[in-house]
């Protein structure tokens, strides 16, 4: 994020670290999550012969193999990298005559989804992917159009992901996790919409006639999401 000062940056990392390390933070969001200590335990430690640990390569990319859980874990944990550094760089660049409340409501977005990467990094521990370097150059975070039109698009991408990896989901626990963490996600894309053009939070364009959401297989999403990951990412066994 290269529009963010040095300063800038160190000041946001310590309140990026106070955002999980804090005990009221960390306790509220493993409240929200519905995961205890022993929970975490749980899902890192997960089915030993299922679990790949250390999913690297030697040149910087990082491979997405959709063959059990730790896949679809590492996927969205993937999309919660890009969407935590998206909002990081839009609370520590504000647009132009950016508001109190949206800058309120922006930052809560934030602590939401840098919330939901540290989890997924801290449960998947070393069966992590690396950290995505990112590519936001199309994005004028000068402008409130571009960036809340970019974090529409994130939202609206991020509910889809989850709603067609769902089925994807063999362990009832994950399954659980994954829908306590959509269920965020779809309201941080109702309030982005209805910041852009009031009563379009549930419009036909995401909820269609039949009363449901959009979903998105991982192939779709990962294309998608591409355009704004420099980092090359590796995908196998990916589901039709």
């Amino acid at each position: 994020m290269k529009n963010l000062r040095e300063q800038d940056q160190q000041e946001f990392l310590q309140k990026e670290r106070n955002i999980f390390t804090s005990p009221l933070q960390r306790r509220s969001f493993l409240q929200f999550a519905g995961a205890s200590a022993a929970g975490i335990a749980l899902l890192a430690a997960g089915c030993k012969k299922d679990r790949d640990d250390h999913p690297h390569t030697n040149d910087g990319s990082v491979t997405l193999d959709f063959k059990n859980d730790f896949g679809i874990l590492n996927y969205a944990y993937a999309l919660e990298q890009l969407e935590a550094a998206f909002y990081v760089q839009v609370v520590n660049t504000p647009y132009a005559s950016m508001p109190a409340n949206e800058m309120s409501l922006l930052t809560d977005i934030r602590d939401h989804e840098v919330a939901h990467r540290e989890f997924f990094k801290n449960a998947l521990s070393t069966a992590a992917i690396g950290g995505l370097e990112v590519n936001f150059s199309t994005i004028d975070f000068g402008s409130r159009e571009s960036v809340l039109g970019t974090a529409k698009a994130f939202e609206d991408l991020g509910v889809s992901a989850y709603n067609g990896a769902g089925k994807l989901i063999q362990s009832a626990d994950y399954l659980t996790l994954a829908g306590k963490i959509v269920s965020v996600e779809a309201r941080h894309a109702a309030l982005i919409r209805d910041l852009i053009s009031n009563g379009t939070f549930a419009d036909n364009s995401v909820v269609k006639d039949n009363g449901l959401d959009t979903s998105r297989a991982p192939g779709e999403v990962l294309s998608i999401a591409g355009g704004f990951i420099k980092t090359k990412i590796n995908v196998s066994n990916l589901p039709s």
